[in-house]
């Protein structure tokens, strides 16, 4: 018999309700909030409403499309951490309940791991051990993988994530929220090679993107006031180049990593990982050094409820659930 398990994501503000069965998603809807894009950023209360409104449609849109009714479900997960404390309650609250009614068990998932675990949606899946780059909004990581469940942090950000470095950049440059896909749009127009930002010397294989975002204020407010206009007359190559420092970086670390462990099945996961120029600059590196690379499909970077779903089988096979006491955590270690 198939295990069948209907997941639930709503850590930010992505409501997303996903169904698998034996290993192999089914659905995967997901609803999202424009309502922040006026604010330039997540208001949190704002987005644990619209969980609230949008929930039951996605997760019956996401059964209808599975071809599944609620008796064939096994089990239903949730994120629970980390992430918005309302919004991750949202999606906790409706977990218990739907669980309860149908008198199934509760899988709670960390939401950093299920990204890793993205790669396992569909053909070709790393092997194990592998090393994984998670670049978020809230998070940039390198993560050894040594099983589904198995996963150790071997570097992270000291600070800001590679995300946040992307939209922080993209709104001093004056461009509207969400501003990292911006960059990404300008930089595909641009020279990378321009303008020069700094690298910052972390030892090991931790990351830091505080000390560049504040040179990449002080050069536009410099160039600005220097020359009135400058930012819109050479958008793409300011783009360009700082997406270029902010993929360097990541991916000087992550062949220190590999060097390091002597791993070189090699996989990206997060919304960053979405970027264009992250993306090739991997499968570029994966050809210089001999690296197995897995990246994505683009609908499974963002944050899904599929990876979840992944997550869950996993958790399942393995006999890990949570009771009704579980309670969603906006910060949780994880590895």
């Amino acid at each position: 018999m198939s295990i069948n398990i209907l997941a639930i994501e709503s850590s930010c503000d992505e409501t997303s309700a996903a169904v698998i069965s034996g290993g192999k998603i089914l659905s995967n809807i997901i609803a999202n909030q424009t309502v922040h894009e006026q604010y330039g950023g997540v208001v949190p209360e704002l987005a644990s409403r619209a969980h609230q409104e949008n929930i039951v449609p996605v997760v019956e849109a996401a059964l209808q499309k599975s071809g599944l009714q609620k008796s064939d479900l096994q089990a239903i997960a949730f994120t629970q951490s980390p992430g918005l404390i309302g919004s991750l309650l949202v999606g906790a609250c409706f977990a218990k309940a739907m669980a309860l009614a149908l008198d199934i068990p509760l899988i709670g998932v960390h939401h950093m791991q299920a990204h890793v675990l993205a790669n396992f949606i569909e053909d070709p899946k790393p092997r194990f051990p592998f090393l994984c780059l998670t670049v978020s909004g809230g998070h940039t990581q390198i993560v050894r993988v040594d099983g589904p469940l198995q996963m150790t942090v071997i570097g992270e950000t000291l600070d800001d994530a590679a995300g946040e470095a992307f939209d922080k950049s993209a709104k001093i440059l004056g461009l509207p929220y969400p501003g990292g896909p911006l960059i990404d749009k300008y930089a595909k127009e641009g020279d990378p090679k321009r303008f020069k930002f700094p690298e910052p010397q972390i030892p090991g294989l931790n990351f830091s993107f505080s000390g560049l975002k504040t040179a990449i204020l002080y050069f536009t407010q410099q160039q600005e006031q220097e020359q009135p206009g400058f930012l819109a007359a050479n958008m793409p190559d300011i783009c360009a180049s700082i997406q270029d420092r902010i993929v360097t970086i990541l991916m000087n670390k992550l062949v220190k990593a590999s060097k390091e462990t002597g791993i070189k099945d090699i996989a990206i996961a997060g919304g960053v990982s979405a970027n264009s120029g992250l993306r090739n600059a991997l499968t570029h590196y994966g050809e210089k050094y001999g690296w197995s690379t897995f990246i994505p499909k683009f609908e499974y970077c963002t944050d899904n409820a599929a990876m979840i779903a992944m997550t869950a089988h996993y958790k399942y096979i393995a006999g890990e659930f949570v009771g009704w006491d579980a309670i969603p955590s906006a910060r949780a270690v994880f590895g």
